[in-house]
Formats: C-alpha cells, structure tokens, sequence
C-alpha cells in the first residue's frame, strides 16, 4: 500500500519510497518536482511570494521553499538534470485580483525553476478557485480536484 503524506502552508516533502503527497492550495503554490529514473518526489507548498531578507529565512515564501525542496531532492538523490517540475494553485480569491498574492506566488514559481533550468511540464494555476493536489512518486502522477 502506498503511504500517504499531508503538506500544508510552509511545509515541503520529499519522498524516496511509494507516496502521494497531498496537499490543499488556494492563493498559495506547491511546485511538484520529480525525478523520473530514481522515482523521487517532492512537494513544496508556500504562503507568500519573496523572502525580503528580515527575520528568518522561512519555507513560507516561494524561493526560500522551492529551494530548500531542490537541496532536498538533490541530498536524497535526484539528479538535477533529471528533475521535471509541475506547478499548482496560485488562485486570485480575493476580491481585488490586482492584490491578489496568487499571481506572484506563480511567477516566484517559474522564476526559480527557470534559474534552476528545472522544466516545467505541467502547470494548472491561477484562476479563482482552491485545488487539492494528490502528487505520486509512482510514476509522477497528479491527480487535481477542484474546490466549488
């Protein structure tokens, strides 16, 4: 039986042995990396988009996870040549989507991935409603069920 794993905001996991990572997103993203020869996944889920270097350096903002989640796919064993990425969530909830953190947190996604050359080959994001994210190491599978 395959183990399952709950995420949630400013939490990230990787996993070596058959999981799904699961997690709920709203305005937050999770960056869904695998690497497809070792079957190793894992999945970052963020509050907020930078870091602006006060206070700690918490898994709370986009770069500071999506990271910390490459240092931690590379330390068990993920080839950074190998690693494929799947974004989610970043949806625009509030009422004012010019504020909303959702598109920002998006971008911060694809920068880092980018500054990594960690393509991205799946994305569902932005739009107005929450996803929870079922993320497998089995084969790199996503399974999105949408809010309503």
């Amino acid at each position: 039986m395959i183990e399952q794993k709950i995420i949630y905001s400013e939490q990230l996991h990787v996993a070596v042995n058959p999981t799904e990572i699961i997690t709920i997103l709203g305005s937050c993203v999770a960056v869904c990396l695998y690497d497809k020869k070792k079957k190793i996944s894992g999945m970052n889920h963020y509050l907020l988009p930078l870091w602006n270097g006060e206070g700690l350096k918490s898994p709370k903002f986009g770069n500071i996870s999506t990271e910390r989640l490459i240092e931690a796919m590379e330390a068990v064993g993920a080839d950074l040549r190998r690693i494929e990425a799947k974004i989610f969530g970043g949806a625009a909830l509030n009422i004012s989507e010019g504020h909303s953190v959702g598109p920002r947190n998006i971008q911060v996604a694809i920068d880092t991935l980018r500054a990594y050359r960690i393509p991205i080959v799946v994305q569902d994001v932005g739009g107005n409603k929450g996803r929870k994210i079922f993320f497998s190491n089995e084969d790199g599978s996503v399974y999105v069920k949408y809010s309503k």
